[in-house]
């Protein structure tokens, strides 16, 4: 009988690490398809034209990506060692290999956004606010993002 709660409680405290570790996972990718949402799926896509200018649109993307951006070395303190199932990009183990070079890529993302807060007005300026704020994420992407699919 002892046997069977030992091996039914390691079973358990397994499992629990293991969605531990997907709710992790989880919060990260959620946290960079919001940031994506904002900077390419409005942002881009007007400086495109494939989406029309929009203020309203663009203070609210701009706003977003100010309040996540800065949560990004906290969301990213604890390695998942897993990636979330059916994700397009997953976080590199160099994340957590070299964390203070992966955190150090965040600061210049915040002061890009705050550098084209309240200037841009038109497509003209929202594109080089697009080409300021995605030059500093791309940084850290090409480094840290692994294409899963």
């Amino acid at each position: 009988m002892i046997r069977i709660v030992v091996v039914a409680g390691t079973l358990l405290l397994g499992a629990g690490a293991v969605m531990a570790q997907q709710a992790i996972a989880v919060q990260q990718d959620n946290l960079m398809r919001g940031q994506a949402k904002s900077l390419y799926t409005v942002i881009m896509k007007m400086t495109k034209g494939e989406i029309p200018y929009n203020q309203a649109a663009v203070d609210t993307a701009i706003k977003e990506l100010e309040e996540s951006v800065p949560t990004i070395p906290s969301v990213f303190a604890t390695n998942p060692k897993e990636d979330v199932v059916n994700s397009f990009y997953g976080a590199s183990q160099k994340v957590w290999q070299n964390k203070a070079d992966f955190d150090s890529k965040v600061p210049p993302v915040i002061k890009a956004i705050a550098d084209v807060k309240g200037k841009i007005q038109d497509v003209a300026s929202l594109k080089v606010a697009y080409d300021s704020i995605n030059g500093k994420c791309t940084e850290c992407h090409e480094t840290y993002r692994l294409k899963l699919k």
